[in-house]
């Protein structure tokens, strides 16, 4: 089995280095860190913290030096989706079934344009980069996988794709319907990074104040009326999910509050964002997300202002 793994920064690199791992898988990254890359390829790449392994993985930032492969596992930031898939979209022309394990929605949309089998899917596991080359896994989980409905990948190689990367390490689950796990970690992630990226706080920290708790339950509300509207089911309560959470990963900190520590654009499109859009779609007001989307907007506007960019 031939692996490519589109965006090698935190979350890719948890997927590329277990797989690194398993005999008869040749894993490729794409990535345009050329440090990163350079060591990578040096020295392999080494996750620490909850993993302590070295995966063999061939990066490149050259799309053209990508063979053809069996499987793709997008791991990039939301905002560079299409970019990422459009430059290596030739290697899995060859019917390869690409995933995406993004934050946020819209991104299985955007594959879908560029190649014939797309995934859905959604993890937990999360990281940061420690060093070229190097990634710490701060928290484990699972990953859910299944086949997208706007372009589906056959069953039963969201199966083969699961099973090596459950064999590697990584708990994964194929399911026939991911909608309802991905909307969980969605809703999650919609009530809990942007009110970390705006106070600064880790996760523990964020549901010790009781303001920013009941606030990150309503926002969990809004997103649980836009699953009903559409459908979904849910496969566990994203209000729950937030207590557990401060519990086994009290010090984490989220990805967004990592982008605004690093003056970095953030995924609040993608993410709240998300939940604005498909409730506009299916006629639920949806408040409480517009305003985080704002204020997020507003963070990311203040950094070209203290460049000096006024305009």
């Amino acid at each position: 089995m031939r692996v490519c793994v589109v965006g090698c920064g935190a979350v890719g690199s948890l997927f590329a280095a277990h797989l690194g791992t398993r005999e008869g898988v040749e894993v490729f990254a794409y990535d345009l860190n050329r440090d990163h890359v350079a060591e990578i390829n040096r020295s392999g790449l080494r996750l620490v913290g909850k993993a302590d392994i070295v995966g063999r993985v061939r990066a490149t930032d050259d799309p053209a030096a990508i063979p053809p492969c069996d499987f793709g596992i997008v791991a990039t930031k939301s905002y560079v989706t299409e970019a990422a898939i459009k430059a290596t979209a030739g290697c899995f022309s060859s019917g390869a079934s690409v995933c995406s394990v993004q934050n946020g929605v819209g991104n299985e949309e955007i594959l879908a344009a560029y190649v014939g089998r797309v995934i859905r899917g959604t993890t937990f596991p999360a990281g940061h980069v420690v060093a070229p080359g190097v990634v710490e896994m701060d928290t484990s989980g699972d990953t859910w996988i299944g086949p997208f409905e706007g372009r589906p990948a056959p069953m039963e190689e969201v199966r083969r794709l699961a099973d090596e990367v459950d064999r590697a390490g990584m708990t994964t689950i194929a399911l026939e319907d991911a909608r309802g796990a991905q909307w969980t970690k969605l809703i999650f992630n919609a009530a809990t990074n942007p009110l970390g990226a705006l106070t600064g706080l880790s996760h523990g920290r964020m549901c010790e104040v009781e303001e920013l708790r009941r606030l990150a339950s309503a926002l969990v509300e809004e997103g649980v009326a836009v699953c009903a509207a559409l459908g979904i089911n849910l496969d566990s309560d994203p209000d729950e999910l937030i207590d557990h959470a401060a519990r086994v990963a009290y010090d984490h900190q989220a990805s967004m509050l990592q982008d605004i520590a690093a003056r970095r654009r953030t995924e609040i499109d993608a993410i709240n964002g998300g939940v604005v859009a498909f409730g506009t779609k299916v006629g639920v007001p949806t408040p409480l997300n517009e305003a985080i989307v704002a204020l997020m907007r507003g963070v990311e506007r203040s950094f070209s202002l203290g460049d000096g960019d006024g305009r």
